[in-house]
């Protein structure tokens, strides 16, 4: 029987966790094709992927999340897959993956165009002060009004619609914020969805730090990009 979404996940240096990653979502029911889009890797995670019965989409230098999320999204409509649902999927997750069903179900349903995973406090804590978040959550209330609990959560299922909605993605870390905006100011229905879900948080280390503030610096282009937008078409 033919499932009823795609699965893709973007993956960087993801060896270490990227195969119970993808077991874990294919226990998820209705799933179809599992594609990891190996994004640049150094390590063996491609093979690893396609070791374990996923999909795999290569890009020799790292794009990052945006190019990922939207080759691994080409590679299913070129697989005759382009009107199911998109899953997309951190690599890092693990076991956990398996509880993201509950974002595909609204979806496949036509209850909602965009869920988003809200994911428990996590079993490690991060080392970051909310800057990023407190800058996307306000920014996407001040150009839709809608009020999102964790505007960066990466785990989401769009339907085509929300999909075409949301493109071009944003740039690298500003792709969950841009796509929240997009989906909503094209009048489809987004829904925050509860997830029992754990993944690598985030040191605050220097490394940390330096990815922070990229963060911070693509939410705002994302975010500024938007609200231009929005002033050339009134």
């Amino acid at each position: 029987m033919p499932g009823t979404f795609v699965a893709i996940i973007p993956a960087k240096d993801e060896a270490d966790r990227v195969i119970s990653t993808i077991r874990a979502v294919q226990t998820i029911a209705g799933v179809d094709t599992v594609v990891v889009v190996d994004d640049g890797s150094r390590d063996a995670t491609g093979d690893l992927a396609r070791g374990a019965g996923a999909t795999v989409v290569r890009h020799d230098t790292n794009r990052g999340k945006a190019a990922a999320m939207t080759s691994g999204a080409a590679a299913a409509a070129a697989a005759g897959l382009g009107e199911l649902p998109l899953l997309f999927v951190d690599a890092d997750l693990e076991g956990s993956a398996a509880a993201l069903g509950v974002l595909v179900g609204p979806v496949v349903a036509g209850e909602a165009d965009l869920t988003i995973a809200v994911l428990p406090p996590q079993k490690v804590a991060g080392g970051g002060h909310g800057f990023v978040v407190r800058l996307a959550r306000n920014g996407i209330r001040s150009l839709t009004g809608f009020e999102a609990q964790q505007p960066l959560s990466g785990m989401r299922c769009l339907s085509r619609s929300a999909y075409d909605a949301a493109q071009p993605f944003a740039r690298g870390w500003g792709v969950e914020t841009g796509m929240t905006v997009d989906v909503l100011r094209a009048g489809l229905t987004v829904r925050e969805v509860p997830c029992e879900l754990h993944h690598r948080v985030t040191g605050s280390d220097w490394r940390g730090q330096v990815h922070r503030a990229e963060q911070y610096r693509d939410v705002w282009i994302a975010l500024a990009r938007r609200r231009l937008k929005g002033r050339l078409t009134r």
